[in-house]
């Protein structure tokens, strides 16, 4: 069973988000969504200042066997992109909801958080899949 934090939310395309006290939110790939990639070999990622749409295509995890869209799970103004994953995109395999976080945003509207999965709903859509 992939490992599903119970301190975030999910959305149906694996991709899980952490706000902050900030109002900030960090999102990434879920430890499922990254197992069934395989071996990360390139993360495209939004640009700082870019606003991305929940739901909405914001970046692409390639692997050695295919490449995957990444959506979304918040609306906001991009803040910050994590660099380190241009030379060590493996980061994603190794560590989905540590090191290998895709990009910050700055919320704007923490009410779209209501609708996203917690941990539990989440993994009951993995289990049906």
């Amino acid at each position: 069973m992939s490992e599903i934090p119970a301190d975030l939310k999910y959305i149906e395309t694996h991709q899980w988000v952490r706000v902050s006290d900030d109002g900030t939110a960090t999102v990434g790939i879920t430890d499922y969504a990254q197992g069934q990639l395989g071996d990360v070999v390139y993360i495209g990622l939004p640009e700082v200042g870019d606003t991305v749409t929940g739901g909405e295509e914001a970046g692409v995890a390639e692997s050695v066997k295919s490449a995957s869209d990444v959506f979304s799970p918040v609306t906001g103004e991009v803040i910050e992109i994590n660099g380190a994953l241009e030379d060590e995109p493996e980061m994603v395999n190794e560590d989905p909801y540590g090191e290998g976080w895709l990009y910050r945003v700055k919320l704007a509207d923490k009410g779209e958080l209501d609708g996203l999965m917690d941990a539990a709903a989440y993994g009951e859509s993995l289990a049906d899949a």
